[in-house]
């Protein structure tokens, strides 16, 4: 199972890239894999093939309209099962004994 965390913006288009991002969101929510948005990019978690193929429609997306595009990319791949997205977090507040503001 993988987690990927991927950032996505075309460069060259201004301070704001909230509208952008919101379209890149629109296709990984509707992508149907667990995902968390954060201020700095977002995190899906799937097998690689389904992560990978996301990440691809999303740099497609950004790439059809924009010459020039931004991806950075992290990934954590771990045999198992699912649901390390939020199984981690958990793990972390288990340890400290309290809930995090995440």
């Amino acid at each position: 199972m993988v987690l990927l965390e991927f950032s996505i913006a075309p460069t060259g288009q201004g301070e704001s890239l909230s509208a952008h991002v919101a379209r890149v969101i629109d296709l990984i929510d509707r992508s149907g894999l667990p995902y968390q948005l954060t201020p700095m990019g977002t995190i899906l978690e799937g097998e690689w093939a389904e992560v990978m193929g996301v990440v691809t429609q999303c740099f497609e997306l950004m790439a059809a309209e924009f010459p020039r595009v931004g991806l950075h990319l992290k990934v954590d791949y771990r045999a198992g099962p699912g649901g390390r997205l939020k199984a981690k977090t958990a793990k972390v507040e288990q340890h400290l004994g309290r809930k995090l503001s995440v």
